[in-house]
C-alpha cells in the first residue's frame, strides 16, 4: 500500500473517532442537569411580620355637642397646642341662661310657700294644744278637738310636700345650670387640636339614637405615639404583645423608630362596618408604641412595620429556595400527604432527603431536624428542582457576580 493511502486512511480514521467522540460527550451532557449548589450552614436568623398602618395618638378625645347652639366664639385653631381646662369655645347660651333662672326663681317661689306652710304649721299646732286644754277642762266637745288635731296634721303634712318640692326645684336648678354649663367648652387634657370641622357660626348639633351628633374637634396626646397596623390574618398567630418591632414612618425617610407591641385584637377590621367575608381579605388590628417619636409627629401618618417574632442564633439553616416540598412516595388512603426535604448533592448526583423545618427568616428557614452542617444541597434553579430525582446527574450552572442564589443571613 501506498504512503499516500496510508495517509488518507489514518485521517478517516481519526476523524470517525473524533465523531464518536464528541457525540458521546455531547449524548452525556445532557444527562446532567445545571444547578446552582448551597451548604447546609449555621447562621443567625430573624423571623419578621411586617406590616402597614397609620400612626395615631395612644389616647386622643373627639369633642362633641352636648347642648345645641350656634357657635359664636372659636378659640382655638387646627394644630393649636392646648394645656387642660383651656378655653376652646363657647355656643349660645341665652336660651339655656334664661332657662336656668327660671328654674332659679322657681325655687325661690318654693322657699315661700315653705315659710307660709310652716307659719300656717305652727299656728295650728298652737290651735291644737289650746283645744285639747279646753277639752281636758270640758270646755269645748271632742269633735272640736279632733278638728284642731286635723288642723295641725295637715299643716304639717304641707310643709313636708314643700321640703320634697324644694328639693325637686333644687333638682331642676342643677340640672339647668349644668346644661348652660356645656355651653362652655374646655380642653379634656393637654394635646394638639388634630381636627376642627367645625367653624364660628355654625350651629351644634346634638347625638340621638340615630343620627351622630356635630363633631367639634379633636385634641389628640402626641406624648404616646402609637403605629396601628393592620396585619395578614396568616401572620396573627406569631404576633404576641411585648414582642419588638422597628417602625418606618413615610414622612420621616431613611430612618427607623424601635417599638413595642402593645395590642393585638381579637376580631378581625370590619369593612364599611360590616365584618370581612370569603372572599375579602381578611387584616386584624396590631398596635406598637413607638419609641422617642419625632417632634412634630402627627396622627395619620402612613407608617410600616416589621414585628420581630423570633430569633435563633447560630441556628442550622438553609437557603430558603433549597427547600422543596412533594408528595410522599407510595400509596396513600385519603388525602395525599406532603413532605419536606433538600437535594443534597453526592459524587455528581442527587439525593432527596426528608428535613423538619422552623423559624423562618428574610433568605434562610431553620432545620429542626435532618441535613448536617457543611452538606452541599442544591438551591435551584426553580424549575431544576421540580424536576429532578434520586441519582439525577448535576452540575454547577456558572454563579452570579452578586453571589448568585445561595441565600444569606436572615
Amino acid at each position: 500500500m501506498r504512503r499516500r493511502t496510508k495517509i488518507i486512511i489514518g485521517i478517516v480514521v481519526l476523524v470517525i473517532a473524533g465523531v464518536l467522540t464528541a457525540g458521546f460527550v455531547s449524548q452525556r451532557g445532557k444527562d446532567v442537569t445545571p444547578v446552582t449548589f448551597g451548604k447546609v450552614q449555621r447562621q443567625d436568623l430573624t423571623s419578621k411580620v411586617s406590616a402597614n398602618g397609620r400612626i395615631d395618638a395612644k389616647r386622643k378625645v373627639d369633642l362633641s355637642a352636648n347642648v345645641m347652639g350656634q357657635v359664636i366664639n372659636l378659640a382655638v385653631r387646627e394644630g393649636d397646642v392646648v394645656k387642660k381646662d383651656d378655653f376652646l369655645l363657647q355656643i349660645d347660651q341665652k336660651q339655656l341662661a334664661a332657662t336656668a333662672r327660671g328654674a332659679d326663681a322657681a325655687l325661690q317661689a318654693v322657699f315661700s310657700d315653705r315659710d307660709a306652710a310652716t307659719a300656717t304649721a305652727v299656728a295650728a299646732d298652737q290651735d291644737f294644744q289650746r283645744a285639747q286644754k279646753n277639752f281636758e277642762q270640758k270646755i269645748i266637745p271632742r269633735a272640736d278637738l279632733d278638728r284642731a288635731q286635723s288642723a295641725r296634721d295637715s299643716a304639717r303634712a304641707n310643709v313636708m310636700a314643700l321640703e320634697q318640692r324644694i328639693s325637686q326645684a333644687r333638682e331642676n336648678l342643677n340640672a339647668a345650670r349644668d346644661t348652660l354649663s356645656k355651653t362652655t367648652m374646655r380642653a379634656p387634657i393637654a394635646g394638639v387640636v388634630t381636627a376642627l370641622p367645625v367653624e364660628e357660626g355654625e350651629v351644634a348639633v346634638i347625638g340621638t339614637m340615630n343620627n351622630a351628633g356635630t363633631v367639634l374637634m379633636t385634641i389628640a396626646d402626641m406624648s404616646i405615639v402609637e403605629a396601628v397596623m393592620e396585619v395578614d390574618e396568616t401572620d396573627i398567630p406569631s404576633v404576641k404583645v411585648g414582642q419588638r418591632a422597628t417602625v418606618t414612618i413615610d414622612a420621616y425617610p431613611n430612618k427607623t423608630f424601635p417599638g413595642l407591641v402593645t395590642e393585638v385584637a381579637s376580631s378581625p377590621i370590619k369593612v364599611n362596618g360590616v365584618a370581612p367575608g370569603t372572599t375579602q381579605a381578611v387584616n386584624f388590628e396590631v398596635k406598637i408604641q413607638v419609641e422617642n417619636p419625632p417632634p412634630g409627629i402627627r396622627p395619620g401618618f402612613s407608617a410600616s412595620a416589621d414585628i420581630i417574632t423570633g430569633t435563633r442564633p447560630k441556628a442550622l439553616a438553609i437557603p430558603i429556595q433549597a427547600l422543596v416540598v412533594r408528595e410522599k412516595p407510595g400509596k396513600t388512603v385519603g388525602k395525599p400527604q406532603d413532605e419536606e426535604g433538600v437535594f443534597v448533592v453526592q459524587n455528581g448526583a442527587v439525593k432527596f432527603e426528608t428535613v423538619k423545618t422552623g423559624l423562618s427568616g428574610d433568605s434562610a428557614i431553620e432545620l429542626v431536624s435532618g441535613g448536617k452542617e457543611g452538606q452541599q444541597i442544591v438551591t435551584g434553579a426553580f424549575r431544576a428542582l421540580r424536576e429532578i430525582k434520586d441519582g439525577t446527574k448535576v452540575k454547577e450552572m456558572p454563579q452570579e457576580k452578586d453571589g448568585g442564589p445561595g441565600g444569606g443571613k436572615s
